[in-house]
């Protein structure tokens, strides 16, 4: 399970170092090999290959004749890129995909159970303080929600 937000950094090539306590679970669930792709908040999702293969299923089976299944297709299985951790623990982000992220050398890594989510550091600090200051954030719980004990 990915938990948790960290700070990352990417080098001047887009190589950025996974923390050990993901790096871990990446091996265990797919020897390494992730995929990454874009998300419609313009960040950046990365899976173990196990994980992205069960999306990427449920993702194809949805009606293509359907104008928002097939945008979804286009988006997240379209830009999905295998990638794989070498030896230091570092992925290489496409250029592609750094470009639509709008990431800088400062990132955030923020865990999302079965997936990363890659943001910039200054976008994810904007998003969350909109986020946190939302009134419809409070008011928009469905009722199984509200029925959650935390």
């Amino acid at each position: 399970m990915f938990r948790g937000a960290q700070k990352v950094t990417l080098d001047d090539k887009g190589r950025m170092v996974l923390p050990t306590r993901h790096r871990q679970r990446a091996l265990e669930r797919g020897e390494g090999k992730l995929v990454i792709t874009v998300d419609v908040a313009q960040c950046l999702l990365i899976y173990p290959l196990p994980d992205w293969e069960l999306i990427e299923r449920k993702l194809m089976s949805l009606p293509s004749l359907h104008e928002r299944s097939r945008r979804l297709q286009r988006l997240m299985v379209g830009h999905a890129t295998e990638l794989e951790l070498d030896g230091q623990g570092r992925l290489l982000v496409p250029p592609e995909l750094r470009e639509f992220a709008q990431l800088s050398r400062h990132a955030m890594l923020i865990g999302q159970g079965n997936r990363l989510e890659l943001w910039d550091e200054a976008r994810w600090n904007e998003q969350r303080s909109f986020w946190l200051k939302s009134e419809a954030t409070a008011s928009d719980l469905s009722a199984e929600l509200d029925s959650l004990s935390l």
